[in-house]
């Protein structure tokens, strides 16, 4: 019941914001979702929740054209809010859908993610994760595993870089350009296991979502992996965007912090 409310809230809160020139935000309460490119080419990052294919087909028609398709989709993991409307998107378009190659088993149906831990905090969303939907998704011969070397297809500017600790093939996208960092959920603006905080986003930088994290050293050294590139601007998939001297400020902060301000503490080492 309280996912189906959930749902309906990210469809009914539904909006977009133009960050750069040629990257769009699409925000779904819960999760965001984002447009890379122009006319000229332009590819979708994770696709919301399964309720989120209606607005993605109104809003890239409206920027691009009704005949418009994406080059492609690309994951930064398989959880079920980044994945929801994938395969009918992938179909509708026509294109194919890349991911780390870690994360293949996992939207190909092979392996089940572990199932959310209720304990890491006492917010509601946390509390409501047993009763989310199983990412039992088999996108079949619609995946593809990312070149190597952070290469992505037809974005020469962008790179996929390897964070795992959320999942174990989770990855971040980053160009060198103007130091834009679209995270995934190697880390959060928001916290995401309270439904406060994911309403208001009232809070600054993150650890990820705590509730799907099962290596936390993997997450730490991820987000280290991230801190050392220096963004400038910040696209997380759970919270606001974030620029400037902010960035470097909370990056710092949650770095040297980490195990205060990201590790449940049912997960920290007496």
């Amino acid at each position: 019941m309280i996912y189906q409310i959930v749902k309906g809230l990210s469809k009914i809160t539904t909006h977009t914001q133009k960050i750069l020139p040629d990257i769009t935000i699409m925000k779904f309460t819960i999760v965001n979702a984002f447009i890379v490119g122009d006319a000229y080419g332009w590819v979708m990052v994770d696709t919301g929740l399964e309720n989120s294919y209606d607005s993605i087909i109104k809003t890239t028609e409206d920027l691009f054209g009704k005949e418009s398709r994406p080059r492609f989709i690309i994951l930064t993991h398989g959880h079920f809010d980044h994945i929801g409307c994938v395969k009918k998107l992938s179909d509708h378009w026509n294109v194919k859908i890349y991911a780390h190659e870690n994360e293949i088993p996992y939207v190909t149906g092979e392996k089940n993610y572990p199932e959310p831990d209720p304990k890491v905090d006492e917010g509601l969303v946390a509390k409501m994760s047993p009763t989310f939907p199983s990412e039992g998704i088999n996108l079949g011969d619609k995946i593809l595993i990312l070149p190597p070397e952070g290469r992505i297809p037809d974005m020469p500017e962008w790179e996929w870089i390897h964070t795992p600790g959320h999942t174990n093939g989770h990855i971040s996208l980053y160009r060198f350009r103007d130091k834009v960092l679209i995270v995934g959920d190697a880390f959060t603006t928001t916290k995401q296991e309270s439904f406060l905080s994911v309403l208001t986003e009232q809070d600054k930088v993150k650890g990820p979502p705590a509730y799907l994290t099962r290596d936390w050293k993997a997450a730490f050294h991820s987000i280290k992996k991230l801190s050392n590139l220096n963004p400038k601007i910040v696209l997380p998939s759970h919270g606001a965007p974030m620029q400037g001297d902010e960035v470097k400020k909370h990056l710092i902060m949650l770095t040297e912090h980490f195990n205060e301000i990201a590790v449940p503490k049912v997960k920290q080492r007496k």
